[in-house]
C-alpha cells in the first residue's frame, strides 16, 4: 500500500499535531519525543511550533524540521473527538 498523503496539519497543545490524510483519517502525532538537540529543540518554542505546514507528503516547520511520512502515519493515533 502506498503511504497515505497528508492533506492538512494543525498544531495542538502539548507538542502534538492533528494530521488529516487522504484516506479520510484524522490522526494525532506526538512530536514531543523528537524535541531535543539544536535542530528539533527549536520546536520547544510554542510560537515556532505553530509554524507547521504541509510540504509534499509530510509536515515541516519554518526551520526545515520535518517528520518522515511513514513515521507520521504509523506512529500517530486516530483522533478521538470529545464531542
Amino acid at each position: 500500500m502506498l503511504q497515505p498523503r497528508v492533506l492538512e496539519v494543525d498544531p495542538l497543545a502539548d507538542y502534538k499535531v492533528m494530521v488529516v490524510f487522504d484516506t479520510g483519517e484524522r490522526k494525532v502525532f506526538d512530536v514531543f519525543p523528537y524535541i531535543s538537540g539544536d535542530w528539533f529543540g527549536k520546536l520547544r518554542d510554542t510560537e515556532f511550533f505553530k509554524t507547521v505546514r504541509v510540504v509534499g507528503n509530510t509536515i515541516e516547520w519554518a526551520g526545515g524540521q520535518d517528520i518522515a511520512p511513514h513515521e507520521l502515519y504509523d506512529d500517530s493515533v486516530l483522533f478521538q473527538s470529545t464531542q
